[in-house]
């Protein structure tokens, strides 16, 4: 089996004891931005599976745009990154 070489980790350990490696992030041409595929890669950084810059340039977001999925996904967890309208309590 031939591996291609990279930089940094190939896989990381989330804290509930599952792996995370590189091939469960979302292709780098998506353009349908999911919940879950937001925080895969809001984790993907967290966890230092890959660098914020190098998340910024695959899949071409900005600083802005990322930083408000991790500020989004800090306060509601995976919903807070869902398009549709939050209802308020």
């Amino acid at each position: 089996m031939y591996l291609k070489r990279i930089d940094g980790k190939r896989a990381v350990t989330l804290p509930d004891g599952s792996v995370m490696t590189r091939a469960d992030l979302p292709p780098p041409d998506t353009r349908r931005w999911v919940a879950s595929r937001k925080a895969r890669v809001v984790r993907a950084v967290h966890y230092g599976l890959i660098g914020t810059e190098e998340a910024l340039q695959r899949y071409s977001l900005s600083a802005e745009e990322f930083a408000s999925w991790i500020k989004q996904m800090a306060r509601h967890g995976e919903a807070g990154l869902k398009v549709t309208k939050r209802r308020r309590a």
